[in-house]
């Protein structure tokens, strides 16, 4: 059965991208968000298997809508998305429960392993 993916990111061209990977591997992109505050709302409203969440966004930023989505629904798939150089953010996310990040720019293989790791 295909995975439901939420998108949160606030380029619509890489939500675009990743949407474009996903779908040609087989996966439903149920939504997209374009922050983190919509990211939550989607979750809440799609209950998604996973959320590809970028860290940097307006509103709300990545990692506190993780933990919101956490809060909500601890069995929360969520795989984190950031620019080079932002290691610190990174742990921070992976303390707060993403179950794996990719780094920008992407790698269509890279977003596919880590999808497939995190939800088969």
């Amino acid at each position: 059965m295909a995975k439901n993916i939420l998108i949160c990111d606030d380029a619509a061209f890489m939500r675009m991208m990743i949407k474009d990977i996903l779908t040609k591997n087989g996966y439903n992109v149920i939504g997209e968000a374009e922050n983190g505050l919509k990211g939550v709302e989607r979750y809440n409203e799609l209950k998604p298997d996973l959320v590809l969440m970028d860290i940097t966004m307006p509103e709300m930023d990545g990692i506190a809508a993780l933990k919101a989505i956490k809060a909500a629904d601890p069995g929360a798939c969520v795989i984190m998305c950031s620019a080079m150089g932002q290691q610190a953010m990174v742990i921070e996310a992976i303390q707060s429960g993403a179950k794996d990040f990719i780094v920008k720019p992407f790698q269509a293989d890279r977003v596919l392993e880590a999808v497939a790791k995190v939800v088969g």
